[in-house]
């Protein structure tokens, strides 16, 4: 029996986290995964900032002596974050997606952090503050992060799970420690490919916006995935080469004559449209009726190979919207459905958003080139296991924290962090009923603790 005066130092761990965390206990040593468990218990309770002191405090640590070795989990112990991810993606394909496509998308954000002992720091345009006429910097970390676009059972909307988030040093910092700079695109193409390894049975389409159109990384990504991004309206666009005759002499042709561009076929009068509906664009819920138009090509570039896309373009027919373009490695994609899947990436930036909203990225204090590349990663990967265990603890027919003036219609993100949290702090009390009648009690220092959670929200 919980006894309600006797003071504890630190909460046990819930059995309930050791059980949704079980998959990952091969990746951990006995002594470091108790400490594992800790840091995720506190980066689930804490709010504000997402220190590994704060972790320490919200779970009834904050006298531990041993201290350090949390913060060495970061910093110092040998395990590898990339076994950890593909654990995760296997979990969030096995019961999120069966079946079917498996829908990644990528992007990139920038983490504000500054310090002289930061090495991969760079100058960055902030996306989120600039705009098409005002340029902002920003100084900070700049990762690249894989997310599974999928519907989950406690939302109707598509949710991004982050599965794979890389680090992306600063040209600055590669030319101080004389590594070779790579491009953002290089990133891309190397997660991709290690993405594809670890799904080999399944088919995968990337998504990605007009950053990640990049001839390099669609030849690299086409063998194995489909790849779908933005396309200039001015690209080269070239016709099948004409077929090869007997007499014909010399080096077959790889590409035709030029097509017209994009942004001709817009001011052709004669250009064919096609009007279909199309959810969630731009926040039509209802639908959007958009005309489009669509062909194969070979896209080309000199220097590289030509390779065969399904381009789509779009315009909208009220004019609110400027015209844009899309492509498809694999061209046997129906035009709606490349729009419906691009439609997807989207939710990325709401993930963004709602990490550092709900878990504290950006906040965190680690300055140790392994802390660095660890803490952010594993914050957007608890974003990915709290969507999960929400379908375990959520039903769209049950929603919290309605109220007559607040008309509550579906769940988001802050009622999936809420149920969780709320199983961690009190699901072990009353979960059944007792073999006898002596009643379960709160321990006083939790509630103290959730008290002080509560006092100390920001």
């Amino acid at each position: 029996m919980l006894d309600q005066n006797k003071a504890v130092i630190g909460d046990p761990v819930p059995q309930i986290l050791r059980q949704w965390l079980q998959t990952w206990r091969p990746c951990f040593t006995a002594p470091s995964w108790e400490h594992v468990l800790v840091l995720v218990m506190g980066g689930l309770l804490a709010t504000g900032k997402r220190t590994v002191t704060s972790c320490l405090r919200v779970t009834g640590r904050a006298q531990a002596v041993n201290f350090a070795s949390y913060h060495q989990i970061l910093s110092r112990a040998r395990w590898s974050s990339r076994a950890v991810a593909r654990r995760l993606l296997g979990i969030i394909v096995e019961r999120l997606v069966p079946d079917g496509p498996v829908v990644i998308g990528m992007d990139d954000t920038i983490e504000r952090r500054w310090g002289r002992r930061i090495n991969a720091r760079g100058i960055y345009r902030d996306p989120v503050r600039s705009s098409h006429g005002h340029f902002v910097k920003a100084s900070g970390l700049r990762w690249l992060s894989f997310m599974v676009l999928t519907p989950v059972s406690w939302t109707s909307l598509i949710k991004a799970l982050p599965i794979l988030t890389l680090l992306a040093p600063s040209e600055r910092s590669n030319l101080r420690r004389g590594c070779r700079h790579k491009l953002l695109t290089d990133w891309a193409r190397q997660g991709a490919l290690q993405l594809s390894r670890w799904l080999p049975d399944r088919r995968i389409i990337f998504v990605g916006d007009s950053s990640f159109a990049v001839h390099e990384l669609a030849h690299a990504i086409t063998p194995r995935a489909t790849l779908i991004s933005r396309l200039r309206l001015d690209a080269s666009l070239f016709a099948p080469p004409a077929r090869r005759t007997k007499r014909t002499m010399g080096r077959p042709a790889q590409k035709g004559p030029a097509l017209p561009k994009l942004k001709t076929l817009l001011a052709n009068p004669a250009t064919r449209w096609t009007k279909i509906i199309v959810s969630a664009w731009y926040g039509h819920v209802n639908g959007k009726a958009l005309d489009i138009t669509s062909d194969i090509a070979l896209w080309y570039r000199p220097g590289t190979p030509v390779l065969p896309v399904r381009w789509v373009l779009v315009r909208d027919p009220g004019g609110k919207r400027d015209p844009q373009a899309f492509f498809s490695t694999d061209i046997t994609l129906e035009p709606a459905d490349i729009i419906a899947l691009y439609v997807r990436r989207w939710q990325i930036e709401v993930t963004f958003a709602e990490t550092r909203a709900h878990l504290g990225v950006e906040t965190q204090r680690q300055w140790t080139d392994n802390a660095i590349a660890r803490t952010t990663p594993a914050l957007l990967g608890l974003y990915s296991l709290i969507s999960l265990w929400a379908c375990d603890l959520l039903a769209t027919t049950n929603i919290p924290y309605a109220a007559a003036w607040y008309r509550k219609t579906s769940l988001t993100f802050s009622d999936a962090i809420a149920a969780v949290r709320l199983q961690l702090w009190v699901g072990d009390i009353n979960q059944r009923s007792p073999p006898h009648r002596e009643p379960h009690y709160i321990p006083t220092s939790r509630l103290e603790r959730m008290a002080q959670a509560l006092c100390f929200a920001t």
